[in-house]
C-alpha cells in the first residue's frame, strides 16, 4: 500500500484543478455529512435525486456483484467517497479511484482507498493498462456523451479489458444540462450529464469499439459489462513475384 500510496502521489502533482461545477457546490458539503438532500437539476426544473446516503455506506449486495467480476486492477471513475475502491483495496485488488471533487477523494482516501482528483478526460496513471473500468451510480453520464466516454475508457483498458456501467432500468437516451441542488435553494455550475438505458448504451458501446459480454439486475440496480472488440487487422497486400524470362 505504500508503495502505491508513492505512485499516487508522484502523478497527482500534474492533476488539474476539479471543475468549479463539483468544488464549489453542496456536493462537497453533503459527502462530508454523509447524506443529501441532493439531486441533479435541469434546466426545466426536473430534479433527480442522487443517493448519498448509499454512497457513504458500506457495499451493498448490487455493489458486492460488481465488485466479483473485476480484473486485478481496477479505476472506478467518479468514485465518490470512495466505498467500491476501497473495499477493492481490501480485497488485494490494484484499484485506483479518480474523481473531479477534492471532498470525495478525500473521503476515499480516509476508508483505505487510493484516489486521485481528476477528470477521466485528463492523463492517467496506467493508461492501456488497466483490467476493469467502473461507471458506477450514473457514471456513464460523465461529459454528456457517453460515446466520447467509451471511445476514451478504450484507451485507459488493455487489451481484453472491460468496462463495468450501471444504467437505467427504463429505456431513455437523454443528453442535457444539469447542476448540483441541495433543494434548499443552493446550486452549482452547470455540467453536461447523461442518462441512458440498457439498449441505449449498447448503441454507444458499438459506436466506441465495445461489445456486449453480460448484463444483470440486483437490489433494483442495472449493470452492464462490456468488452473490447478486437481492433480489425489491417490486410496486407501481396506483392507479386518477379517472372524470370
Amino acid at each position: 500500500m505504500r508503495a502505491g500510496r508513492a505512485w499516487a502521489a508522484a502523478t497527482a502533482t500534474t492533476a488539474p484543478r476539479a471543475p468549479a461545477a463539483w468544488r464549489e457546490n453542496p456536493y462537497d458539503e453533503a459527502l462530508r455529512d454523509g447524506r443529501g438532500p441532493l439531486f441533479l437539476r435541469r434546466v426545466d426544473g426536473w430534479l433527480l435525486p442522487l443517493d448519498v446516503e448509499r454512497w457513504c455506506a458500506a457495499p451493498d449486495a448490487a455493489d458486492l456483484s460488481v465488485l466479483a467480476r473485476c480484473g486485478d486492477s481496477v479505476l472506478d471513475v467518479g468514485c465518490g467517497p470512495g466505498r467500491l475502491v476501497a473495499a477493492l483495496a481490501a480485497r488485494g485488488h490494484r484499484a485506483l479511484g479518480i474523481d473531479v471533487s477534492p471532498e470525495a477523494v478525500a473521503r476515499a482516501e480516509r476508508l483505505g482507498g487510493l484516489a486521485l482528483c481528476r477528470s477521466v478526460f485528463d492523463r492517467l496513471p496506467g493508461e492501456g493498462r488497466w483490467n476493469t473500468v467502473l461507471l458506477i451510480d450514473g457514471n456513464i453520464g460523465i461529459g454528456g456523451d457517453p460515446t466520447a466516454l467509451l471511445k476514451r475508457l478504450a484507451e485507459v483498458t488493455c487489451s481484453g479489458g472491460s468496462v463495468i456501467a450501471e444504467c437505467l432500468e427504463v429505456d431513455v437516451d437523454d443528453r442535457c444540462e444539469v447542476r448540483i441542488d441541495d433543494g434548499r435553494g443552493r446550486t452549482g455550475a452547470p455540467f453536461a450529464w447523461a442518462r441512458v438505458g440498457a439498449a441505449a448504451l449498447y448503441r454507444h458501446a458499438e459506436a466506441a469499439g465495445w461489445a456486449r459480454r453480460e448484463q444483470w439486475s440486483a437490489g433494483g440496480r442495472v449493470f452492464v459489462e462490456l468488452a473490447r472488440r478486437p481492433r480489425p487487422r489491417t490486410p496486407v497486400r501481396a506483392v507479386p513475384m518477379p517472372v524470370s524470362t
